[in-house]
């Protein structure tokens, strides 16, 4: 399995595809199957076997082919604007609007949503306190449940959780992919570290405050969620200020830069996740020996995570997500996914493998449903003329 792959040369033969990638197979349709049942209603069992083939057609490719982020950005994508299908849809039939009362806060009604963690753990080691107006257990995104569900994929992934699992980013990544050419080329370093210090504001005013500041002021992704119902003057400043920079960092920039702007620009929680890259397993590094120095890969780089220094010391900056853009469009094979403690450019693929089972099966994990609820929407809007029941 060693040996980087090219452009013309798969890295793998049919047989040994199908080989590894059965277990996935087995996996997705376990975990999209649910029960020992398959669903009766047509409307439930059309999206689950287009799902199930979807995936699996998606995880052959991508280690049949040896590219990684081609395929990976397929489902990314589909999986974030299926979420923002599915998740309008459900809220309009459980509250009958997207917008949070003061009610649904008091009673735990909020799903917790990942970016709110650096909120959540600080505030809650310093005064054993959970800000964020959810239920610990038994509901739809409990607190524990993504807590846990977070570290291991953290553990195992590292910043990787950006690029494989956080279906927000996915939005913007779809954006960026609009133009072939970028009509802003560069943009200055000192703005790759704003995540960083949005982080340290959002954390201090939130242990201070002991509300999420950040889901309350500054969140893009409130626009295309749930947001404070606007009955005041303050909820409607709110709610311009995330449909500003929804337009702003999540759409217009991403088209404009090609880009995931939002993310390597802004967001706290992907500032906070890059600090999990030290204690993942596999990273991403440049073999020097093999490396020419055109920079390819700083300019297809999504998130800012190489430049020329970088490139120079043959690693990526700590922001790296691990998306694999940088490796696929590397046509010398020097880019790739490397096992911390080994040989840097020995056993790429062995690297690459390794590292694309959790992350594909996170990704499968999360827009799995994501995917059947947005087909199961667009089933019924087209046999009832209603997405809602």
């Amino acid at each position: 399995m060693g040996g980087s792959k090219t452009a013309t040369v798969p890295a793998h033969s049919v047989g040994m595809t199908i080989l590894l990638a059965l277990p996935m197979l087995l996996l997705t349709l376990l975990m999209l199957v649910g029960g020992p049942h398959l669903p009766q209603d047509p409307l439930r069992l059309i999206p689950l076997v287009v799902t199930f083939i979807t995936l699996n057609t998606l995880f052959f490719l991508m280690i049949r082919t040896g590219r990684t982020e081609r395929y990976r950005a397929i489902l990314f994508v589909s999986m974030a604007f299926a979420f923002v299908i599915t998740f309008i849809t459900n809220l309009i039939e459980i509250r009958g609007s997207m917008m949070l009362t003061g009610s649904d806060m008091v009673q735990g009604r909020t799903p917790f949503c990942h970016m709110v963690i650096p909120m959540t753990i600080i505030p809650a080691a310093l005064t054993r306190t959970i800000i964020f107006p959810g239920s610990m257990l038994g509901t739809f995104a409990p607190v524990a449940g993504m807590l846990v569900i977070w570290i291991g994929a953290s553990l195992a992934l590292g910043r990787g959780f950006c690029a494989w699992g956080c279906f927000f980013g996915g939005l913007e990544d779809g954006f960026s992919r609009l133009r072939r050419k970028p009509l802003i080329r560069r943009i200055a370093k000192p703005w790759s570290y704003l995540p960083y210090a949005v982080l340290i504001a959002i954390v201090l005013t939130a242990a201070a405050s002991l509300s999420p500041t950040y889901c309350m002021w500054l969140c893009p992704f409130k626009a295309v969620t749930e947001f404070p119902a606007v009955t005041t003057t303050v909820a409607r400043v709110q709610a311009g200020i995330f449909f500003s920079l929804f337009g702003g960092l999540v759409v217009a920039l991403p088209v404009l830069t090609r880009k995931r702007t939002q993310c390597g620009l802004f967001c706290p929680m992907g500032a906070f996740q890059s600090f999990t890259n030290k204690v993942s397993p596999i990273d991403v590094r440049i073999d020097r020996s093999a490396c020419r120095d055109c920079n390819l890969c700083v300019d297809v780089c999504p998130t800012f995570s190489l430049d020329s220094e970088s490139v120079e010391k043959g690693r990526t900056r700590i922001s790296c997500c691990k998306c694999g853009k940088c490796i696929d469009a590397c046509n010398r094979g020097a880019a790739g996914y490397h096992i911390r403690g080994t040989e840097v450019g020995r056993a790429p693929e062995r690297a690459r493998l390794l590292y694309i089972f959790p992350g594909f099966l996170f990704l499968a994990t999360f827009g799995g449903g994501m995917l059947q609820g947005a087909i199961y929407r667009i089933l019924l809007l087209a046999t009832t003329g209603r997405m809602i029941q």
